[in-house]
């Protein structure tokens, strides 16, 4: 399957058109609705498939964002054999209290992965915690970039945004 014909299968089964409120707060009229690429196996693994040779080398972690960087983070550590951590948009109030669950990211090198990125808001926000609880984080990686500044914003949070396809590869596909 080449990349075009990846593009053209997510956006068969996540397109949507409309009008949808973005968790940045902005209006689209188009919606890529991660959970039907998501919910569907076989993509889901040849997603993970053609993401596992982005992740940069000496990342020994992968954190999953709350709730759509789980599903991804999971298929991608079995393509790359990686411990991942699934981190919560807040820690927990019982139990172990604890904001990323799975993998000790404590002074590790840390991908944190993401389904579709607009502003990057939720990836600067959980990076901020996730270097206060001592982890390495340099890298995003996600599925779909909007191309609506995400990959800017993070930039200035020292973040380099890394995506397997774009909102542009989505439509041309």
């Amino acid at each position: 399957m080449t990349h075009s014909d990846l593009a053209a299968r997510i956006h068969a089964a996540a397109h949507l058109t409309g009008e949808f409120t973005l968790r940045s707060g902005r209006t689209a009229t188009e919606y890529f609705d991660k959970y039907r690429f998501e919910a569907d196996p076989v993509l889901l693994d040849e997603i993970a498939e053609r993401m596992a040779p982005l992740v940069p080398d000496g990342t020994q972690v992968l954190a999953g964002l709350e709730m759509g960087g789980i599903p991804v983070v999971t298929a991608l550590g079995r393509h790359t054999g990686l411990p991942c951590a699934f981190v919560r948009k807040t820690a927990k109030t019982y139990g172990t209290r604890r904001l990323a669950e799975g993998a000790d990211i404590t002074g590790r090198r840390v991908l944190i992965v993401e389904d579709v990125v607009t502003t990057g808001g939720q990836i600067a926000l959980s990076t901020e915690e996730l270097r206060t609880l001592g982890a390495d984080v340099r890298e995003a990686l996600c599925v779909i970039d909007r191309q609506q500044g995400g990959g800017e914003a993070l930039a200035g949070q020292g973040i380099q945004l890394l995506s397997l396809l774009t909102a542009e590869d989505l439509r041309a596909g």
